[in-house]
């Protein structure tokens, strides 16, 4: 099966040994996202709703790079510093996924890199 490195300048460089995403196949594997600017490399300052935000429009240059969109994507992995955010975080993702919802967990972490919030991952499965 073929891999190959998925990039773009649209979304944060990878901040250690990692890959934006790899695609095998027709399925794209998303590292996890930061609300950092990808101009800047800082992290969003705001609540976690601007966080959250920021996770998903990275999120989504990185599967425009890839060739997809966040519509094919069929699982999300969320993970938050406090679950007091469920909510928030929840409502924020109804902005960028429509019906039929990909899978998702969301967990509660004890940190998360350049104290971030939020982080999020996902898998793509291209048509």
């Amino acid at each position: 099966m073929s891999r190959s490195i998925i990039s773009t300048e649209q979304a944060p460089a990878a901040i250690g040994p990692y890959s934006q995403a790899v695609r095998a196949g027709n399925t794209v594997y998303f590292s996890g996202q930061i609300p950092l600017d990808p101009a800047t490399g800082a992290l969003v300052d705001g609540d976690i709703t601007a966080q959250t935000r920021r996770v998903f429009d990275n999120l989504a240059a990185v599967a425009a790079a890839a060739g997809g969109s966040l519509a094919q994507i069929v699982r999300v992995g969320i993970y938050v510093t406090d679950l007091a955010n469920f909510a928030a975080v929840n409502a924020v993702m109804a902005e960028y996924f429509r019906q039929p919802y990909p899978a998702r967990s969301t967990i509660e972490v004890s940190g998360l890199p350049k104290a971030a919030q939020v982080e999020v991952d996902a898998v793509m499965v291209l048509d």
